[in-house]
Protein backbone atom coordinates (compact mmCIF):
# COMPACT_ATOMS: atom_id res chain seq x y z
CA UNK A 1 0.00 0.00 0.00
CA UNK A 2 2.88 2.36 0.78
CA UNK A 3 4.23 1.91 -2.76
CA UNK A 4 0.93 2.80 -4.35
CA UNK A 5 0.47 5.77 -2.06
CA UNK A 6 3.85 7.03 -3.10
CA UNK A 7 3.00 6.54 -6.78
CA UNK A 8 -0.06 8.75 -6.57
CA UNK A 9 1.74 11.27 -4.40
CA UNK A 10 4.59 11.34 -6.90
CA UNK A 11 2.22 12.12 -9.72
CA UNK A 12 0.66 14.99 -7.80
CA UNK A 13 4.13 16.22 -6.83
CA UNK A 14 4.37 17.31 -10.44
CA UNK A 15 1.74 19.92 -9.59
CA UNK A 16 3.74 21.55 -6.83
CA UNK A 17 6.94 22.31 -8.74
CA UNK A 18 6.96 25.95 -9.78
CA UNK A 19 10.26 26.03 -11.69
CA UNK A 20 9.56 23.53 -14.45
CA UNK A 21 6.16 22.27 -13.38
CA UNK A 22 2.69 23.71 -13.87
CA UNK A 23 3.43 27.40 -13.45
CA UNK A 24 4.25 27.77 -17.14
CA UNK A 25 0.87 26.50 -18.41
CA UNK A 26 -2.42 24.87 -17.54
CA UNK A 27 -2.63 21.27 -16.39
CA UNK A 28 -5.32 18.58 -16.28
CA UNK A 29 -5.02 15.52 -14.03
CA UNK A 30 -6.69 12.48 -15.64
CA UNK A 31 -7.67 9.86 -13.02
CA UNK A 32 -8.47 6.22 -13.79
CA UNK A 33 -11.85 5.55 -12.10
CA UNK A 34 -12.36 2.11 -13.66
CA UNK A 35 -13.67 -0.87 -11.72
CA UNK A 36 -10.20 -2.31 -11.17
CA UNK A 37 -9.57 0.49 -8.64
CA UNK A 38 -11.62 -1.60 -6.18
CA UNK A 39 -8.72 -4.06 -6.04
CA UNK A 40 -7.14 -4.02 -2.59
CA UNK A 41 -3.60 -3.50 -1.38
CA UNK A 42 -3.01 -4.69 2.19
CA UNK A 43 -6.78 -4.88 2.71
CA UNK A 44 -7.52 -1.36 1.46
CA UNK A 45 -9.05 -0.44 -1.93
CA UNK A 46 -6.73 1.45 -4.27
CA UNK A 47 -9.44 4.07 -4.82
CA UNK A 48 -9.28 5.05 -1.14
CA UNK A 49 -5.51 5.46 -1.38
CA UNK A 50 -5.92 7.61 -4.51
CA UNK A 51 -8.51 9.84 -2.82
CA UNK A 52 -6.40 10.30 0.29
CA UNK A 53 -3.25 11.06 -1.70
CA UNK A 54 -5.03 13.64 -3.86
CA UNK A 55 -6.48 15.33 -0.79
CA UNK A 56 -3.17 15.44 1.12
CA UNK A 57 -0.85 16.49 -1.71
CA UNK A 58 -3.18 19.11 -3.22
CA UNK A 59 -2.99 21.04 0.07
CA UNK A 60 0.60 22.01 -0.82
CA UNK A 61 -0.11 23.11 -4.40
CA UNK A 62 0.42 26.85 -4.99
CA UNK A 63 -2.89 28.74 -5.03
CA UNK A 64 -2.18 30.26 -8.46
CA UNK A 65 -1.55 26.90 -10.18
CA UNK A 66 -4.21 26.40 -12.88
CA UNK A 67 -5.18 22.75 -12.46
CA UNK A 68 -8.09 20.80 -13.89
CA UNK A 69 -9.47 17.35 -13.12
CA UNK A 70 -10.81 14.72 -15.54
CA UNK A 71 -11.90 11.13 -14.89
CA UNK A 72 -13.05 8.13 -16.87
CA UNK A 73 -15.06 5.04 -15.98
CA UNK A 74 -16.79 6.74 -13.00
CA UNK A 75 -20.41 6.86 -14.21
CA UNK A 76 -21.16 3.82 -16.36
CA UNK A 77 -20.10 0.20 -16.54
CA UNK A 78 -18.85 -1.05 -19.91
CA UNK A 79 -18.84 2.36 -21.63
CA UNK A 80 -15.87 3.65 -23.60
CA UNK A 81 -17.45 7.14 -23.76
CA UNK A 82 -17.59 7.69 -19.99
CA UNK A 83 -15.07 10.55 -19.88
CA UNK A 84 -15.78 13.81 -18.04
CA UNK A 85 -13.92 17.05 -17.39
CA UNK A 86 -15.16 17.52 -13.80
CA UNK A 87 -13.08 20.57 -12.79
CA UNK A 88 -11.91 22.92 -15.60
CA UNK A 89 -8.32 24.22 -15.28
CA UNK A 90 -8.37 27.15 -12.86
CA UNK A 91 -6.48 28.61 -9.93
CA UNK A 92 -7.50 27.49 -6.45
CA UNK A 93 -9.08 24.26 -7.67
CA UNK A 94 -7.50 21.95 -5.07
CA UNK A 95 -10.58 21.66 -2.83
CA UNK A 96 -12.88 21.11 -5.81
CA UNK A 97 -10.66 18.31 -7.13
CA UNK A 98 -10.51 16.64 -3.71
CA UNK A 99 -14.28 16.84 -3.32
CA UNK A 100 -14.83 15.40 -6.81
CA UNK A 101 -12.49 12.47 -6.14
CA UNK A 102 -14.10 11.76 -2.73
CA UNK A 103 -17.60 11.49 -4.25
CA UNK A 104 -16.58 9.53 -7.34
CA UNK A 105 -17.65 5.98 -8.15
CA UNK A 106 -15.20 3.50 -9.65
CA UNK A 107 -16.94 1.06 -11.98
CA UNK A 108 -16.19 1.41 -15.71
CA UNK A 109 -13.68 0.65 -18.45
CA UNK A 110 -10.28 2.27 -19.28
CA UNK A 111 -10.49 4.61 -22.32
CA UNK A 112 -7.21 6.27 -21.34
CA UNK A 113 -6.21 7.25 -24.90
CA UNK A 114 -9.46 9.09 -25.58
CA UNK A 115 -9.30 10.75 -22.15
CA UNK A 116 -5.80 12.14 -22.72
CA UNK A 117 -6.90 13.38 -26.17
CA UNK A 118 -9.91 15.19 -24.67
CA UNK A 119 -7.77 16.69 -21.91
CA UNK A 120 -5.29 18.01 -24.51
CA UNK A 121 -8.14 19.56 -26.51
CA UNK A 122 -9.61 21.13 -23.36
CA UNK A 123 -6.20 22.75 -22.76
CA UNK A 124 -6.10 24.08 -26.37
CA UNK A 125 -2.78 22.32 -26.81
CA UNK A 126 -2.44 23.54 -30.42
CA UNK A 127 -2.45 27.16 -29.15
CA UNK A 128 -0.90 27.12 -25.69
CA UNK A 129 1.59 25.21 -23.53
CA UNK A 130 -0.28 22.28 -21.99
CA UNK A 131 0.44 19.39 -19.63
CA UNK A 132 -1.63 16.27 -18.91
CA UNK A 133 -0.85 13.98 -15.95
CA UNK A 134 -2.41 10.52 -16.40
CA UNK A 135 -2.76 8.30 -13.30
CA UNK A 136 -3.80 4.74 -14.26
CA UNK A 137 -3.76 1.28 -12.71
CA UNK A 138 -4.62 -0.49 -15.97
CA UNK A 139 -4.10 -0.55 -19.72
CA UNK A 140 -6.27 0.74 -22.56
CA UNK A 141 -9.48 -1.33 -22.88
CA UNK A 142 -11.31 0.68 -25.52
CA UNK A 143 -9.14 0.12 -28.60
CA UNK A 144 -7.11 3.33 -28.37
CA UNK A 145 -3.40 3.50 -29.28
CA UNK A 146 -1.56 5.59 -26.62
CA UNK A 147 1.74 5.43 -28.53
CA UNK A 148 0.20 6.85 -31.71
CA UNK A 149 -1.64 9.51 -29.70
CA UNK A 150 1.62 10.66 -28.11
CA UNK A 151 3.18 11.20 -31.55
CA UNK A 152 0.07 13.03 -32.78
CA UNK A 153 -0.06 15.42 -29.80
CA UNK A 154 3.66 16.12 -29.96
CA UNK A 155 3.48 16.87 -33.69
CA UNK A 156 0.48 19.22 -33.53
CA UNK A 157 0.91 20.82 -30.08
CA UNK A 158 2.61 24.13 -29.28
CA UNK A 159 4.37 22.70 -26.21
CA UNK A 160 2.49 19.58 -25.09
CA UNK A 161 3.70 17.09 -22.47
CA UNK A 162 2.05 13.96 -21.07
CA UNK A 163 3.37 12.47 -17.83
CA UNK A 164 2.13 8.96 -16.98
CA UNK A 165 2.06 7.31 -13.54
CA UNK A 166 1.45 3.55 -13.45
CA UNK A 167 -0.25 2.06 -10.36
CA UNK A 168 1.80 -1.08 -9.71
CA UNK A 169 1.83 -2.11 -13.36
CA UNK A 170 4.15 -4.90 -14.46
CA UNK A 171 7.16 -4.07 -16.58
CA UNK A 172 5.38 -5.37 -19.68
CA UNK A 173 2.29 -3.29 -18.94
CA UNK A 174 4.39 -0.21 -18.24
CA UNK A 175 6.12 -0.62 -21.60
CA UNK A 176 2.75 -0.51 -23.36
CA UNK A 177 1.87 2.97 -22.02
CA UNK A 178 5.31 4.49 -21.36
CA UNK A 179 5.42 5.50 -25.03
CA UNK A 180 2.62 8.01 -24.43
CA UNK A 181 4.92 9.98 -22.15
CA UNK A 182 8.12 9.37 -24.11
CA UNK A 183 6.58 10.46 -27.44
CA UNK A 184 5.64 13.84 -25.91
CA UNK A 185 8.88 14.43 -24.03
CA UNK A 186 7.27 13.46 -20.72
CA UNK A 187 8.22 10.86 -18.13
CA UNK A 188 6.74 7.46 -17.38
CA UNK A 189 6.91 6.75 -13.63
CA UNK A 190 6.52 3.11 -12.63
CA UNK A 191 5.54 2.95 -8.95
CA UNK A 192 7.47 -0.17 -8.10
CA UNK A 193 10.38 1.26 -6.09
CA UNK A 194 10.37 4.28 -3.77
CA UNK A 195 13.92 5.43 -4.48
CA UNK A 196 13.59 5.06 -8.23
CA UNK A 197 10.41 7.08 -8.25
CA UNK A 198 11.80 9.88 -6.07
CA UNK A 199 15.01 10.11 -8.08
CA UNK A 200 13.10 10.23 -11.36
CA UNK A 201 10.97 13.12 -10.10
CA UNK A 202 13.98 15.02 -8.81
CA UNK A 203 15.79 14.53 -12.12
CA UNK A 204 12.93 15.45 -14.43
CA UNK A 205 10.63 17.73 -12.44
CA UNK A 206 11.88 18.98 -9.11
CA UNK A 207 15.25 20.26 -10.32
CA UNK A 208 14.88 24.04 -10.80
CA UNK A 209 15.73 25.44 -14.18
CA UNK A 210 19.33 26.68 -14.09
CA UNK A 211 19.99 30.36 -14.52
CA UNK A 212 21.71 31.26 -17.77
CA UNK A 213 25.45 31.48 -17.43
CA UNK A 214 27.79 33.64 -19.45
CA UNK A 215 29.38 31.83 -22.35
CA UNK A 216 32.80 30.50 -21.35
CA UNK A 217 35.88 31.68 -23.08
CA UNK A 218 36.75 29.49 -26.03
CA UNK A 219 39.19 26.73 -25.19
CA UNK A 220 41.61 24.98 -27.45
CA UNK A 221 40.16 21.80 -28.95
CA UNK A 222 40.85 18.74 -26.77
CA UNK A 223 43.22 16.09 -27.87
CA UNK A 224 41.48 13.19 -29.58
CA UNK A 225 40.46 10.40 -27.21
CA UNK A 226 41.02 6.73 -27.88
CA UNK A 227 38.16 5.07 -29.76
CA UNK A 228 35.45 3.75 -27.45
CA UNK A 229 33.32 0.67 -28.01
CA UNK A 230 29.79 1.39 -29.27
CA UNK A 231 28.35 -0.20 -26.09
CA UNK A 232 30.07 -1.09 -22.83
CA UNK A 233 27.14 -2.83 -21.13
CA UNK A 234 25.22 -5.66 -22.88
CA UNK A 235 23.31 -7.74 -20.30
CA UNK A 236 21.32 -10.93 -20.93
CA UNK A 237 18.50 -12.37 -18.82
CA UNK A 238 17.16 -15.95 -18.86
CA UNK A 239 14.38 -17.72 -16.98
CA UNK A 240 16.62 -20.62 -15.90
CA UNK A 241 20.17 -21.83 -16.39
CA UNK A 242 20.73 -22.76 -20.03
CA UNK A 243 17.50 -21.05 -21.12
CA UNK A 244 17.00 -18.79 -24.13
CA UNK A 245 17.51 -15.03 -23.61
CA UNK A 246 14.40 -12.99 -22.82
CA UNK A 247 14.13 -10.08 -25.24
CA UNK A 248 10.55 -8.86 -24.83
CA UNK A 249 8.43 -7.89 -21.84
CA UNK A 250 11.35 -7.69 -19.43
CA UNK A 251 12.76 -4.61 -17.71
CA UNK A 252 16.19 -3.38 -16.63
CA UNK A 253 16.53 -1.03 -13.64
CA UNK A 254 20.00 0.49 -13.27
CA UNK A 255 21.13 2.31 -10.12
CA UNK A 256 24.34 3.91 -8.94
CA UNK A 257 25.75 1.76 -6.17
CA UNK A 258 25.75 3.36 -2.73
CA UNK A 259 28.78 3.40 -0.48
CA UNK A 260 27.46 0.25 1.21
CA UNK A 261 26.88 -1.50 -2.10
CA UNK A 262 23.08 -1.07 -2.05
CA UNK A 263 20.96 0.77 -4.62
CA UNK A 264 21.58 4.48 -4.81
CA UNK A 265 20.52 7.05 -7.40
CA UNK A 266 18.43 5.70 -10.28
CA UNK A 267 20.20 5.92 -13.62
CA UNK A 268 17.69 4.53 -16.11
CA UNK A 269 14.95 1.97 -16.72
CA UNK A 270 15.03 0.12 -20.03
CA UNK A 271 12.96 -2.65 -21.63
CA UNK A 272 13.58 -5.72 -23.79
CA UNK A 273 16.96 -6.44 -25.35
CA UNK A 274 19.15 -3.69 -23.91
CA UNK A 275 22.54 -2.35 -24.94
CA UNK A 276 23.89 0.73 -23.26
CA UNK A 277 26.85 2.93 -22.44
CA UNK A 278 27.35 3.51 -18.73
CA UNK A 279 29.76 5.94 -17.14
CA UNK A 280 32.66 4.45 -15.23
CA UNK A 281 31.75 3.36 -11.73
CA UNK A 282 29.83 0.88 -9.59
CA UNK A 283 26.21 -0.04 -10.30
CA UNK A 284 23.39 -2.24 -9.04
CA UNK A 285 21.42 -3.71 -11.96
CA UNK A 286 18.00 -5.31 -11.51
CA UNK A 287 16.53 -7.62 -14.17
CA UNK A 288 12.77 -8.13 -13.99
CA UNK A 289 10.15 -10.20 -15.82
CA UNK A 290 6.63 -10.35 -14.38
CA UNK A 291 6.96 -10.89 -10.63
CA UNK A 292 10.50 -12.35 -10.85
CA UNK A 293 13.53 -10.16 -10.11
CA UNK A 294 17.27 -10.67 -9.73
CA UNK A 295 20.04 -8.13 -9.20
CA UNK A 296 23.81 -7.97 -9.60
CA UNK A 297 26.54 -5.51 -8.67
CA UNK A 298 28.48 -4.33 -11.75
CA UNK A 299 31.71 -2.35 -11.98
CA UNK A 300 32.26 -0.44 -15.25
CA UNK A 301 35.90 0.24 -16.07
CA UNK A 302 37.55 2.05 -18.97
CA UNK A 303 37.93 0.16 -22.23
CA UNK A 304 35.91 -2.85 -21.10
CA UNK A 305 32.64 -4.32 -22.44
CA UNK A 306 30.54 -6.10 -19.82
CA UNK A 307 28.11 -8.85 -20.79
CA UNK A 308 26.67 -10.17 -17.50
CA UNK A 309 24.12 -13.01 -17.42
CA UNK A 310 21.08 -12.67 -15.13
CA UNK A 311 19.19 -15.86 -14.19
CA UNK A 312 15.69 -15.21 -12.84
CA UNK A 313 15.12 -18.77 -11.59
CA UNK A 314 11.49 -18.37 -12.63
CA UNK A 315 8.72 -20.08 -14.56
CA UNK A 316 5.46 -19.11 -16.29
CA UNK A 317 2.07 -19.79 -14.71
CA UNK A 318 -1.13 -19.64 -16.79
CA UNK A 319 -4.45 -19.80 -14.92
CA UNK A 320 -7.90 -20.12 -16.53
CA UNK A 321 -10.52 -19.32 -13.85
CA UNK A 322 -13.82 -21.13 -14.52
CA UNK A 323 -17.04 -21.32 -12.48
CA UNK A 324 -17.48 -25.04 -13.25
CA UNK A 325 -15.74 -27.73 -15.31
CA UNK A 326 -16.04 -26.99 -19.05
CA UNK A 327 -17.53 -23.52 -18.50
CA UNK A 328 -16.13 -20.37 -20.13
CA UNK A 329 -13.45 -18.34 -18.38
CA UNK A 330 -14.91 -15.53 -16.26
CA UNK A 331 -13.08 -12.30 -17.15
CA UNK A 332 -14.02 -10.69 -13.84
CA UNK A 333 -12.72 -13.59 -11.74
CA UNK A 334 -10.08 -12.51 -9.23
CA UNK A 335 -6.82 -14.49 -9.37
CA UNK A 336 -4.64 -13.84 -6.30
CA UNK A 337 -1.13 -15.31 -6.32
CA UNK A 338 1.07 -15.47 -3.23
CA UNK A 339 4.44 -16.31 -4.77
CA UNK A 340 7.82 -17.02 -3.11
CA UNK A 341 9.41 -13.85 -1.75
CA UNK A 342 6.29 -11.69 -2.26
CA UNK A 343 5.80 -8.69 0.03
CA UNK A 344 2.07 -9.10 -0.60
CA UNK A 345 0.01 -11.28 -2.99
CA UNK A 346 -0.49 -10.07 -6.57
CA UNK A 347 -4.04 -9.80 -7.95
CA UNK A 348 -5.03 -10.41 -11.56
CA UNK A 349 -8.37 -10.81 -13.35
CA UNK A 350 -9.61 -13.38 -15.86
CA UNK A 351 -7.13 -15.55 -17.73
CA UNK A 352 -3.77 -14.86 -16.07
CA UNK A 353 -0.33 -15.43 -17.57
CA UNK A 354 2.54 -14.31 -15.37
CA UNK A 355 6.21 -15.04 -14.74
CA UNK A 356 6.84 -15.99 -11.10
CA UNK A 357 9.82 -17.00 -8.98
CA UNK A 358 10.17 -20.80 -8.99
CA UNK A 359 8.67 -22.63 -6.04
CA UNK A 360 5.23 -23.19 -4.54
CA UNK A 361 2.68 -20.67 -5.81
CA UNK A 362 -0.46 -20.28 -3.65
CA UNK A 363 -3.25 -19.37 -6.07
CA UNK A 364 -6.79 -18.37 -5.05
CA UNK A 365 -9.54 -17.91 -7.64
CA UNK A 366 -12.74 -16.14 -6.58
CA UNK A 367 -15.93 -15.99 -8.65
CA UNK A 368 -18.90 -14.43 -6.88
CA UNK A 369 -19.17 -16.17 -3.50
CA UNK A 370 -17.18 -19.20 -4.63
CA UNK A 371 -13.45 -19.56 -4.09
CA UNK A 372 -10.83 -22.23 -4.56
CA UNK A 373 -7.17 -22.25 -3.44
CA UNK A 374 -4.41 -24.47 -4.77
CA UNK A 375 -0.67 -24.65 -4.22
CA UNK A 376 1.05 -25.14 -7.57
CA UNK A 377 4.68 -26.22 -7.86
CA UNK A 378 6.48 -24.20 -10.54
CA UNK A 379 9.97 -25.17 -11.70
CA UNK A 380 12.48 -22.72 -13.18
CA UNK A 381 12.20 -22.45 -16.95
CA UNK A 382 8.89 -24.37 -17.06
CA UNK A 383 5.34 -23.36 -17.91
CA UNK A 384 2.35 -24.64 -15.95
CA UNK A 385 -1.09 -24.08 -17.44
CA UNK A 386 -4.26 -25.19 -15.71
CA UNK A 387 -7.93 -24.53 -15.12
CA UNK A 388 -9.04 -23.57 -11.62
CA UNK A 389 -12.69 -24.27 -10.82
CA UNK A 390 -14.37 -21.96 -8.29
CA UNK A 391 -17.32 -24.38 -8.05
CA UNK A 392 -20.38 -22.15 -8.36
CA UNK A 393 -23.82 -22.25 -9.88
CA UNK A 394 -25.53 -19.22 -11.41
CA UNK A 395 -28.76 -17.72 -10.09
CA UNK A 396 -30.95 -15.00 -11.59
CA UNK A 397 -33.48 -13.60 -9.09
CA UNK A 398 -36.74 -11.77 -9.81
CA UNK A 399 -39.84 -10.89 -7.82
CA UNK A 400 -43.39 -10.89 -9.21
CA UNK A 401 -46.47 -9.29 -7.70
CA UNK A 402 -48.30 -12.58 -8.30
CA UNK A 403 -47.22 -15.95 -9.68
CA UNK A 404 -47.21 -15.53 -13.45
CA UNK A 405 -47.99 -11.79 -13.10
CA UNK A 406 -46.03 -8.58 -13.61
CA UNK A 407 -42.36 -8.48 -12.68
CA UNK A 408 -41.40 -6.05 -9.92
CA UNK A 409 -38.90 -3.78 -11.64
CA UNK A 410 -38.87 -0.69 -9.43
CA UNK A 411 -35.56 0.68 -8.24
CA UNK A 412 -36.38 -0.19 -4.63
CA UNK A 413 -36.34 -3.95 -5.13
CA UNK A 414 -33.69 -5.82 -3.16
CA UNK A 415 -32.57 -9.42 -2.78
CA UNK A 416 -30.68 -10.97 0.13
CA UNK A 417 -29.20 -14.49 0.07
CA UNK A 418 -28.95 -16.39 3.37
CA UNK A 419 -27.75 -19.86 4.28
CA UNK A 420 -30.81 -22.12 4.61
CA UNK A 421 -29.50 -23.88 7.70
CA UNK A 422 -30.27 -21.97 10.88
CA UNK A 423 -27.72 -21.48 13.62
CA UNK A 424 -28.38 -22.54 17.19
CA UNK A 425 -29.92 -19.14 17.96
CA UNK A 426 -32.36 -19.48 15.06
CA UNK A 427 -30.68 -16.96 12.78
CA UNK A 428 -29.11 -17.60 9.39
CA UNK A 429 -25.77 -16.44 8.01
CA UNK A 430 -26.06 -13.77 5.29
CA UNK A 431 -24.15 -14.70 2.13
CA UNK A 432 -24.61 -11.74 -0.24
CA UNK A 433 -27.14 -9.23 -1.55
CA UNK A 434 -28.09 -7.27 -4.67
CA UNK A 435 -30.55 -4.68 -5.89
CA UNK A 436 -32.82 -4.41 -8.92
CA UNK A 437 -34.52 -6.90 -11.20
CA UNK A 438 -32.56 -9.74 -12.79
CA UNK A 439 -30.09 -9.76 -9.90
CA UNK A 440 -27.33 -12.28 -10.55
CA UNK A 441 -25.46 -14.41 -8.01
CA UNK A 442 -22.62 -16.93 -8.33
CA UNK A 443 -22.95 -19.29 -5.36
CA UNK A 444 -21.29 -22.51 -4.16
CA UNK A 445 -23.39 -25.66 -4.08
CA UNK A 446 -25.67 -25.47 -1.01
CA UNK A 447 -29.20 -24.78 0.26
CA UNK A 448 -30.14 -21.10 0.55
CA UNK A 449 -33.03 -18.77 1.31
CA UNK A 450 -33.68 -15.78 -0.96
CA UNK A 451 -35.43 -12.81 0.66
CA UNK A 452 -37.05 -10.37 -1.77
CA UNK A 453 -38.02 -6.90 -0.55
CA UNK A 454 -40.16 -4.50 -2.60
CA UNK A 455 -41.19 -1.50 -0.50
CA UNK A 456 -43.42 -2.97 2.26
CA UNK A 457 -43.64 -6.45 0.75
CA UNK A 458 -41.06 -8.94 2.06
CA UNK A 459 -41.11 -12.60 0.99
CA UNK A 460 -38.57 -15.38 1.37
CA UNK A 461 -38.13 -18.52 -0.72
CA UNK A 462 -35.75 -21.45 -0.33
CA UNK A 463 -33.67 -22.66 -3.26
CA UNK A 464 -30.77 -25.02 -3.91
CA UNK A 465 -27.65 -24.34 -5.96
CA UNK A 466 -25.73 -26.98 -7.89
CA UNK A 467 -22.34 -26.32 -9.45
CA UNK A 468 -22.55 -25.42 -13.15
CA UNK A 469 -26.33 -25.06 -13.22
CA UNK A 470 -28.23 -21.88 -14.11
CA UNK A 471 -31.57 -21.32 -12.46
CA UNK A 472 -34.14 -18.55 -12.52
CA UNK A 473 -35.51 -18.03 -9.01
CA UNK A 474 -38.93 -16.38 -9.16
CA UNK A 475 -40.54 -15.12 -5.95
CA UNK A 476 -44.30 -14.41 -5.87
CA UNK A 477 -44.87 -11.45 -3.54
CA UNK A 478 -48.67 -11.88 -3.37
CA UNK A 479 -48.75 -8.08 -3.30
CA UNK A 480 -50.25 -5.11 -5.06
CA UNK A 481 -49.46 -1.40 -5.29
CA UNK A 482 -51.21 1.07 -2.99
CA UNK A 483 -51.30 4.72 -4.11
CA UNK A 484 -52.51 7.20 -1.46
CA UNK A 485 -53.40 10.87 -1.90
CA UNK A 486 -54.06 13.04 1.17
CA UNK A 487 -54.46 16.74 0.22
CA UNK A 488 -52.94 19.04 2.84
CA UNK A 489 -51.41 16.19 4.84
CA UNK A 490 -48.02 16.45 6.49
CA UNK A 491 -47.81 12.69 7.10
CA UNK A 492 -49.40 9.54 5.67
CA UNK A 493 -49.17 6.27 7.63
CA UNK A 494 -50.38 2.76 6.75
CA UNK A 495 -51.60 0.37 9.51
CA UNK A 496 -52.82 -3.20 9.60
CA UNK A 497 -56.62 -3.27 9.86
CA UNK A 498 -56.75 -5.62 12.82
CA UNK A 499 -55.86 -4.37 16.29
CA UNK A 500 -53.84 -6.37 18.79
CA UNK A 501 -55.05 -7.37 22.27
CA UNK A 502 -54.11 -3.91 23.54
CA UNK A 503 -56.16 -2.19 20.87
CA UNK A 504 -53.15 -1.04 18.87
CA UNK A 505 -52.64 -1.42 15.15
CA UNK A 506 -49.24 -2.29 13.65
CA UNK A 507 -47.69 0.46 11.52
CA UNK A 508 -46.32 -0.80 8.20
CA UNK A 509 -44.94 2.37 6.61
CA UNK A 510 -45.25 6.13 6.35
CA UNK A 511 -44.24 9.19 4.37
CA UNK A 512 -44.04 12.87 5.24
CA UNK A 513 -45.87 13.98 2.13
CA UNK A 514 -49.29 14.39 0.59
CA UNK A 515 -48.76 11.34 -1.61
CA UNK A 516 -47.46 7.88 -0.81
CA UNK A 517 -47.12 4.87 -3.10
CA UNK A 518 -45.70 1.50 -2.15
CA UNK A 519 -45.88 -2.20 -2.95
CA UNK A 520 -47.67 -3.97 -0.07
CA UNK A 521 -48.93 -7.52 0.63
CA UNK A 522 -52.54 -8.19 -0.39
CA UNK A 523 -54.98 -7.45 2.48
CA UNK A 524 -57.06 -4.84 4.29
CA UNK A 525 -55.44 -1.69 5.66
CA UNK A 526 -56.23 1.51 7.51
CA UNK A 527 -54.61 4.72 6.26
CA UNK A 528 -54.23 7.76 8.53
CA UNK A 529 -53.37 11.23 7.24
CA UNK A 530 -52.14 13.85 9.68
CA UNK A 531 -52.04 17.63 9.17
CA UNK A 532 -49.72 20.15 10.73
CA UNK A 533 -52.51 21.23 13.15
CA UNK A 534 -52.51 17.65 14.58
CA UNK A 535 -55.90 16.86 13.05
CA UNK A 536 -56.18 13.51 11.30
CA UNK A 537 -58.37 11.56 8.90
CA UNK A 538 -58.69 7.83 8.33
CA UNK A 539 -59.56 5.69 5.37
CA UNK A 540 -59.67 1.97 4.67
CA UNK A 541 -58.60 0.11 1.58
CA UNK A 542 -58.35 -3.43 0.30
CA UNK A 543 -55.26 -4.31 -1.75
CA UNK A 544 -55.45 -7.22 -4.16
CA UNK A 545 -52.45 -9.16 -5.39
CA UNK A 546 -51.23 -7.99 -8.78
CA UNK A 547 -53.54 -4.94 -8.82
CA UNK A 548 -53.19 -1.22 -8.18
CA UNK A 549 -55.37 0.30 -5.46
CA UNK A 550 -55.88 4.04 -5.08
CA UNK A 551 -57.19 5.81 -1.98
CA UNK A 552 -57.86 9.46 -1.25
CA UNK A 553 -58.01 10.52 2.42
CA UNK A 554 -59.37 14.00 3.07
Amino acid sequence: MAGLLRSVAAAILLLSMTSVGFAAGKVIIVLDASGSMWAQIDGRPKLEIARESLRNVLQSVPADAEIGFMAYGHRQKGSCDDIELIVPPQAGSASAISAAADSMKFLGKTPLTAAVKQAAEALKYTEDKATVVLITDGLETCGGDPCALGKELEASGIDFTADVVGFGLTADEGKQIACLAENTGGKYIQASDEKALQDALVETVAAPAPAPEPAPAPEPPPAPEPAKPEFNFIPTVVMAEGGDPITDGNAWEIYKAGSDGTRGESVTTQYGAYKGNLELGDYVVVAQEGEARVEQKIKIEAGQVYKPLFTLNAGTLIIHPRPSPGADVVDGAAVVIDYPGADHPATYYGTTKVVLPAGDEKVTVTIGQGAVTETIALAAGKTVEKDMIAGVGHVVANAYYTAGGDKADASGIGFKVLKAKKKIDGTRDEVTYSYGPDSKFDLPSDDYVLIATVDLAVVEQPFTVKVGELQDVKIALNAGVLAITAPGASKIEIFEMEKDINGNRKSLGYAYDQKYQAAIPAGDYTVVSEKSDNSSKEGTVTVKAGERSELTVQ
